[in-house]
Formats: C-alpha cells, sequence, structure tokens
C-alpha cells in the first residue's frame, strides 16, 4: 500500500507521526513537505501532519500506532 505522509520542516507531531509508523510496521512511504508549495500549504496548512495512502483516504493527526494499524487494515480490507 502506497502512503504519503504530508509534514513540515520542524514538526514535532510530525516527528511523532512518523514514530507512529514505525509502531504499526506500516511500511515504506513517502514524505512530503508541504512548506513553500501554496498549493498543499492550501490543502493541509495545519493539519499535519497528514497520512495518505494510494486510495486517496486520509488519516489526519492526532494518530497512534494502533489507530493506525487499525486504519490500514480498514485500507486493505475495503480495497482487497
Amino acid at each position: 500500500m502506497a502512503l504519503t505522509l504530508y509534514q513540515r520542516d520542524d514538526c514535532h507531531l510530525c516527528d511523532q507521526a512518523i514514530e507512529a509508523l514505525a509502531q504499526a510496521r506500516a511500511g515504506d512511504f513517502r514524505s512530503v513537505f508541504i512548506d513553500g508549495d501554496a498549493s498543499l500549504e492550501s490543502a493541509y496548512g495545519q493539519r499535519v501532519p497528514v497520512l495518505r495512502d494510494a486510495q486517496g483516504r486520509e488519516l489526519a493527526w492526532p494518530f497512534d500506532g494502533s489507530l493506525l494499524r487499525a486504519w490500514l487494515e480498514q485500507g486493505r480490507d475495503q480495497h482487497g
């Protein structure tokens, strides 16, 4: 499952989100820094960190490893 983590530079919540990804054993993910990108700033602004999967589902902060695991499982169940 392809995951993208939208984040900002110097964001302690983003660091915690990365820890949650590790706890959930979510696998590889792509980091996208929204700083300086007007369209991403508009879309994600103060909501970061936000995790997005290949189906377009988004999980906004706050989340921990167990919530993230459940979200990932739900996505697998819905999309085979």
